[in-house]
């Protein structure tokens, strides 16, 4: 799963222009510094997720499962709050120049690793400039930074070559640009043994059955309740709800969708849902044909009822959308050119001399949503001569074959995104760390560059609504819904807020025995 990305139930999305802009030139933001206890009532909660991570570090891991897991061990300098806004963490304040061009951040005194090792501005430096020269997975997040510097061990100053409003996003928006050990990484024990700064930390790691947290007792902040977390990786939706019912697990993301809206009348569970900042979609191969041809992909936006795909992949749990950004945003671009129209579809696949074709439709088990729009997809294609091989494949076997560029097609989600930038940049921008399906407009990549250094909230928004509908002109990617957070868990938990970046933060939960 690609991420990122990561609040309450019935609260909308709302993503507005002054929220995504963060501070103003000159504004300092500051925090009070107190109150680093916290009774623990102990207990161990059990979390039943969908799938395995594919590693622990943070900054070469995509999974979303693996974020799951990485929200309790890391640490950012500063973080989205239920309203993604976004507040101290390691900084407990910022300031900027005019120019908008330095952001000098000062950081929390008297942080630890859970190791024991302090943690200071050179290991700010370390981590993000770790992103940058090894181009990983959040490189293209830091593409307007110019230098990142410690004057002393307590600042840290990034020197920009662009105003960038979404700076504060790109550096806490999720953990994927948390603040890494280095010995911890370039020992190679990041990838399953993770030392952070965070409420919990890494205590063992099973493949094919769980990972343990427990609590981190130096934590800078209150101290978790609970004595620690068991991640299990539960495949099966209808297994994850058994074990919770059971007790054999007290918090799980993977509930049936279609027993939902049953479950949310059930007195010994509590289920919650919000409106998402993810979109899923389908993505075409443009480096193989016939897909390279603008007409076959448009064909098959034309072929698909989204509306179907939907309603059998979520069962009323998703909100249809052609743009990716969700209708709540601020950014939000209402625009819709594709619906179901068989004929319009082999028009266009005549035009470009396609016809008896077979696609390849890669899909991951441990996302069940996207086995079960395959079937969808298959059968809609089907009415228009295409036929759909569809390809199940573990998630580290998904990631893998994305990778490697093998594959004709593939069905997956973004996850936990917060500002436009990261709807956008990374997945269709020419030289995007995650454009593996092989976009290449250079009108879009002009429009990427300039949105993302643009202050001017109203032009800003203008842009991204011109890179939105080319996008959606070009099937880059043919979108298909918004989905929403669904989490259920025992009545024992308390504490616990849905949230719509999806970040799955234990902190301060409890277990009420």
């Amino acid at each position: 799963m690609s991420s990122t990305r990561f609040r309450v139930a019935g609260a909308a999305l709302v993503l507005t222009l002054g929220v995504l802009t963060g501070c103003t030139a000159g504004e300092s933001v500051d925090v009070d510094d107190s109150g680093q206890s916290g009774a623990s009532t102990g207990g161990v909660l059990t979390a039943a997720i969908s799938g395995e991570p594919d590693q622990l570090d943070p900054h070469r891991t995509s999974a979303y499962h693996s974020f799951q897991v990485l929200e309790n061990v890391y640490d950012t300098l500063v973080e989205p709050d239920a309203n993604l806004e976004m507040k101290p963490s390691l900084a407990t304040k910022w300031t900027t120049s005019d120019d908008q061009l330095t952001w000098t951040f000062t950081l929390r005194e008297g942080v630890t690793f859970s190791d024991g090792s302090p943690l200071t501005a050179e290991d700010v430096v370390y981590s993000y400039n770790r992103i940058i020269t090894e181009k990983l997975n959040a490189s293209y997040r830091f593409a307007t930074v110019k230098s990142v510097t410690a004057p002393d061990p307590t600042t840290v100053v990034v020197t920009l070559t662009a105003p960038t409003p979404n700076l504060l996003a790109n550096l806490g928006g999720f953990k994927g640009v948390a603040i890494v050990e280095k010995s911890n990484v370039e020992s190679g024990a990041a990838k399953t043994q993770p030392v952070g700064s965070g409420p919990f930390t890494v205590a063992s790691y099973t493949s094919g059955d769980s990972i343990k947290l427990v609590r981190n007792d130096s934590y800078w902040g209150t101290r978790a309740k609970l004595d620690g977390v068991t991640f299990r990786f539960v495949k099966d939706p209808t297994v994850a709800l058994q074990n919770l019912r059971a007790d054999e697990a007290q918090w799980t993301d993977n509930l049936p969708p279609q027993q939902v809206s049953a479950l949310r009348e059930d007195d010994g569970l509590t289920v919650r849902s919000v409106p998402s900042s993810d979109y899923w979609y389908l993505a075409l191969n443009q480096a193989r044909k016939p897909y390279d041809d603008v007409n076959v992909r448009r064909a098959i936006a034309f072929a698909l009822d989204r509306e179907a795909i939907t309603k059998a992949a979520k069962f009323g749990l998703a909100t249809v959308n052609q743009t990716a950004i969700p209708e709540d945003s601020a950014y939000h671009y209402d625009y819709a050119p594709y619906r179901r129209d068989p004929a319009q579809a082999t028009q266009l696949l005549n035009r470009a001399g396609v016809s008896d074709l077979t696609m390849d439709l890669m899909v991951t088990s441990e996302y069940p949503e996207t086995v079960t729009a395959a079937q969808v997809i298959a059968a809609q294609l089907k009415d228009v001569g295409i036929t759909v091989k569809i390809r199940t494949l573990d998630f580290a076997q998904w990631l893998d074959e994305q990778g490697k560029g093998n594959f004709d097609s593939f069905m997956l989600g973004w996850l936990g995104n917060i500002d436009p930038d990261e709807f956008y940049y990374a997945q269709h921008h020419s030289s995007g760390t995650f454009n593996f399906h092989g976009y290449d407009n250079p009108a879009v990549d002009t429009l990427l560059d300039r949105a993302r250094t643009e202050t001017d909230q109203a032009a800003r928004k203008q842009q991204y609504e011109q890179v939105a509908k080319q996008i959606v002109d070009d099937a880059s990617y043919i979108y298909l819904y918004n989905p929403d957070v669904v989490q259920g868990w025992s009545k024992q938990v308390t504490g616990y807020e849905v949230r719509t970046d999806r970040a799955i933060r234990f902190r301060d939960v409890a277990l009420d025995r």
